[in-house]
């Protein structure tokens, strides 16, 4: 019987050492920044701007009495005519209320001397509306409520019988795809006759444990920030829980990573209990990673950086590749010292996907030297985004897996596109944006 992935932590007392005095914190804490880690933002300030026609406010049914909200901002092909063909793409996985402005620069950026990927829709004859959320953190099944109210409300203003056009971005492609399917499984007509994903996680995404850890660590003797939040805010959220395939609770846990959080657990059973994907529409998918199996240079096991304070100490190494007490690094504050080696988990920082940098953003938190190109690893893997047919728990699937036509057809969507080298998570690729605006027009 294979053995389940799993973190172990060992806590040991430093020889020689002191317990930092209360200015000796403080002096630490002053050095680090009191910001949410591991968020980033998609915004493009040097884009042209378009004011939207109109906002939708977007309130959506209860979850376990959660009420989730959001708004949905509508840009027009033709405003003489109004609502005609729907194209809904919903923001994805961060911390906090979704930028809609920010968001509808960034996917509409230039690129190779073409207009933007919303101005080609818009100039095809597509309404685009750009659907964010006030949360996007929490519970994945709330915010599908919200995207359920948005394709209602864009069915009920629509002035043509067009099928709609659903998707969305990293956790937006999630939070549609359950959308869609609970509409189907409730027996409520979707209208849709597209499904898109953009570098999904259909299969869970990635942050590094030793990271993880890092962010409750730290968070731990740092003010919170001028909003209230702090470090490990993102890490300890819903959405990240259901996320991410492997997660930790907290700086010090030992046990399994891929089964640690009852709400992805949870979720995962929802899906299921939904049908998994909707099964009406067309489903179309594109991932920031490539296909052939080559993915980053990082090499497993190995310090990615290692930083020393007076009073602290932190040293992050690529994941290690499976294996059994593998170490990840390790952390220290006065006496106490931590160090974490990790069993049966697989090297993926190094895998096929799309990137996200987060050891070069743990990195400057600390302000620890790191190499530019050990920066960022995958956080969307390639067998992820494609959605292909592994067990979303137990990962039994080689995640350098170079992926065959015969993988994708026993996948769970129809099409699938992948970027030509490994670029950063919902990076706008030519090649990515020219094949959906070829498949959806």
């Amino acid at each position: 019987m294979a053995q389940e992935a799993r973190i172990d932590v060992a806590l040991t007392l430093r020889d020689g050492g002191a317990e930092p005095s209360r200015e000796e914190l403080a002096d630490l804490a002053a050095s680090l920044k009191p910001e949410v880690w591991f968020s980033s933002s998609l915004s493009a300030t040097n884009a042209a701007g378009r004011e939207p026609d109109f906002t939708w406010e977007l309130t959506g049914a209860p979850y376990q009495g959660q009420t989730a909200t959001g708004k949905a901002a509508v840009y027009l092909a033709n405003s003489k005519f109004g609502l005609n063909r729907p194209f809904i793409f919903a923001d994805g996985f961060n911390y906090g209320e979704s930028d809609l402005p920010g968001l509808f620069a960034y996917f509409n950026q230039p690129y190779d001397g073409k207009a933007g990927f919303f101005d080609q829709l818009l100039r095809q004859g597509f309404d685009v509306i750009v659907l964010g959320f006030t949360e996007r953190h929490t519970h994945i099944q709330a915010n599908a409520e919200v995207a359920i109210a948005a394709i209602r409300q864009a069915i009920a203003e629509r002035k043509s019988d067009i099928p709609l056009t659903v998707g969305g971005v990293s956790m937006g492609g999630i939070i549609t795809r359950y959308a869609l399917a609970k509409m189907e499984s409730g027996e409520a007509d979707h209208e849709t006759a597209t499904y898109l994903s953009f570098d999904s996680p259909h299969n869970g995404a990635w942050i590094p444990l030793v990271l993880q850890q890092m962010a409750y660590f730290f968070e731990d003797f740092t003010p919170a920030g001028p909003d209230g939040a702090k470090q490990a805010d993102l890490i300890r959220s819903p959405a990240a829980q259901q996320l991410l395939w492997a997660w930790v609770e907290n700086s010090k846990y030992s046990g399994p990573v891929a089964t640690a959080s009852e709400l992805r657990k949870e979720f995962l059973a929802d899906l299921e209990r939904v049908g998994n994907f909707p099964q009406r529409p067309r489903k179309l998918g594109v991932s920031n990673g490539r296909r052939d199996g080559i993915g980053r240079p990082l090499p497993a096991g190995e310090v990615a950086f290692d930083w020393q304070a007076l009073i602290a100490s932190a040293t992050a190494r690529f994941q290690a590749d499976r294996g059994e007490k593998k170490a990840i690094g390790g952390m220290h504050l006065g006496l106490e010292l931590r160090r974490s080696t990790t069993t049966e988990v697989p090297a993926l920082d190094g895998v096929p996907g799309g990137t996200l940098d987060s050891f070069g953003k743990v990195a400057d938190a600390l302000k620890a030297k790191i190499a530019d190109e050990y920066r960022s690893g995958a956080f969307v893997p390639s067998v992820s985004a494609a959605a292909l047919a592994f067990d979303p728990v137990k990962w039994d699937v080689e995640p350098n897996l170079a992926i065959t036509d015969a993988d994708l057809q026993r996948g769970h969507l129809d099409e699938v596109a992948f970027d030509t080298d490994n670029t950063e998570h919902s990076h706008i690729s030519g090649v990515l944006i020219d094949w959906i605006v070829d498949r959806l027009v």
